[in-house]
């Protein structure tokens, strides 16, 4: 449902956000770790170090971070610049004419689907799928 490229970039942000402990997180090792061509990557990283989802540094101790709190940082935002969430919406079928008034027959079906994954990629953020904690009250928690 999303483009290779897409996708490749939130499991790239979630693998970062999951080694985020351990300081800047370099392209190579995220692109082994997740199987996907360094050369591409590393090119979708450096969008999303533009678009100010990641930051990155240079050097021997370099790497790509999140910029923001997993917790703030919804997937919406990192899938937006290599696809749109609600794009012109074409027919599936392939008729020139697909609308609300004249829906072909899948139509329906796919307004739902389409709207359920935006909803989707707008209501959950990177802590949400890496499963960060959240702090409360109760057991556990320090004063």
């Amino acid at each position: 449902m999303l483009s290779d490229t897409a996708e490749y970039a939130l499991r790239a942000v979630l693998y970062i956000a999951q080694h985020d402990a351990d300081g800047p997180v370099r392209a190579k090792v995220v692109a082994d770790s997740l199987d996907v061509p360094r050369n591409y990557l590393s090119k979708i990283l450096h969008v999303l170090a533009r678009e100010g989802i990641l930051t990155s540094t240079r050097g021997g101790t370099g790497g790509f971070r999140l910029a923001h709190d997993p917790e703030e940082l919804r997937l919406d935002s990192v899938v937006e610049p290599f696809e749109e969430i609600d794009p012109a919406r074409t027919c599936i079928l392939g008729r020139p004419e697909c609308s609300e008034g004249d829906p072909c027959r899948a139509h329906m079906a796919w307004r739902e689907i389409t709207e359920r994954k935006s909803a989707f990629l707008r209501g959950t953020t990177v802590a949400d799928l890496i499963g960060v904690p959240e702090e409360s009250e109760g057991e556990g928690a320090t004063p």
